[in-house]
C-alpha cells in the first residue's frame, strides 16, 4: 500500500466530507425524480459505489476478508438508523444528534480501546466543531417538530454505528483497499430486503440516471475511498472531526440550489466549524 502522509490524511478526509455534503442534496432531488425512498436511495448508492471502485481497481476482490463483514454491517445500521431519526424527528434534529454524538463516540473509543490520546489541540477543536454544529443548525431545529425519544434514540444508534466503522477501520488501517467495496457489497445486502418492500426500481429518466451515476461515484466511491486511505494516516478522533465539514458544505449546497438562507448566527457556525476543521487539517499528525 501506498505511505499516505498525515497532511495529505487530511485533504482526503477534508475532500470526502466535501463531496459527503452533496449527497444529501443529490438523494433529496432523488426523491422526487426517481421515485425511490431512503432506503432505495441508500441500496443503489452503495451498490455503485462498488460498481465503480471495482471497475477502477478490479484486483481489489481477491483482497477481500472477514472484516468487510463489519465494515457493512456497520454503514447498513448507520445509514438506515439516521433515515428513521428523520422520520421520526426531522431532518435538523436527526443531523444534530448524528453529527454532534459521532465524535465523541469516535474520541471515547479511540481512547479506551485504541488507546489514541486526544491532545488538548484536537479536544478544543472537538468543542468548536460541535458548537460551530450547534449554530449552524440551531434555527433549524428549533423550528422542527417537537422531537421523540425514538428518533433522537435512531440518531444517537446511526452515530454509534459510523463510530464503530470509523474505530474498525482505523484498527485494521494496513488492510484498507478493499474496505469500501466489501463495506458497500454487505451494506447493500443488509439494505436490500427493506429496499424490495419499499421500491428498488427507480423511474428512469436522465435526470434521474445522472443523480443515481453522481451519488454513486461522488459522495460513495470517491469519498469513502478516500475517507478509509485517510484512516491509515491519521487518528479515528481526527478524522471525525473534519468530517464534520460536511455539514458546512450541504449548508452552502442548500443556498446555493435551493435557496435556502442562513442567518448570521449560521453564518458564525460555518466558521467556526471551518476553523475547527483547519486546525486539524493544518496540525495534523502521524496517529
Amino acid at each position: 500500500m501506498t505511505h499516505v502522509s498525515a497532511r495529505r490524511g487530511a485533504v482526503y478526509v477534508s475532500v470526502a466530507a466535501t463531496a459527503w455534503g452533496t449527497g444529501g442534496a443529490a438523494g433529496s432531488l432523488l426523491f422526487d425524480t426517481g421515485g425511490l425512498g431512503p432506503v432505495g436511495v441508500s441500496l443503489w448508492r452503495y451498490l455503485l459505489g462498488a460498481a465503480f471502485l471495482l471497475a477502477l481497481r478490479p484486483a481489489l476482490t481477491g483482497r477481500l476478508d472477514w472484516r468487510v463483514l463489519p465494515i457493512g454491517a456497520g454503514m447498513a445500521v448507520y445509514q438506515t438508523a439516521y433515515f428513521a431519526a428523520i422520520a421520526h424527528s426531522g431532518v435538523a434534529v436527526a443531523t444534530v444528534v448524528t453529527m454532534g454524538a459521532t465524535p465523541v463516540f469516535t474520541a471515547l473509543g479511540s481512547r479506551f480501546l485504541l488507546r489514541e490520546r486526544l491532545g488538548r489541540i484536537a479536544l478544543a477543536a472537538l468543542a468548536a466543531a460541535l458548537a460551530g454544529l450547534v449554530l449552524l443548525t440551531a434555527e433549524t431545529a428549533a423550528q422542527s417538530r417537537a422531537s421523540s425519544v425514538a428518533g433522537i434514540g435512531f440518531a444517537v444508534a446511526s452515530a454509534a454505528g459510523y463510530a464503530g466503522v470509523t474505530l474498525f477501520s482505523r484498527r485494521h488501517r494496513d488492510h484498507q483497499q478493499g474496505m469500501a467495496i466489501g463495506g458497500f457489497v454487505v451494506g447493500a445486502a443488509c439494505l436490500a430486503p427493506f429496499a424490495l418492500a419499499d421500491g428498488v426500481v427507480p423511474e428512469v429518466s436522465w435526470t434521474s440516471v445522472a443523480l443515481l451515476l453522481y451519488l454513486g461515484a461522488v459522495p460513495t466511491a470517491l469519498a469513502y475511498g478516500l475517507f478509509f486511505r485517510a484512516l491509515t494516516a491519521l487518528r479515528a478522533t481526527t478524522v471525525s472531526i473534519i468530517s464534520l465539514g460536511e455539514a458546512v458544505g450541504a449548508a452552502l449546497l442548500g443556498v446555493v440550489l435551493f435557496g435556502e438562507r442562513l442567518t448570521p448566527l449560521a453564518w458564525a457556525g460555518c466558521a467556526l466549524l471551518l476553523a475547527a476543521v483547519a486546525v486539524l487539517a493544518v496540525r495534523a499528525e502521524r496517529g
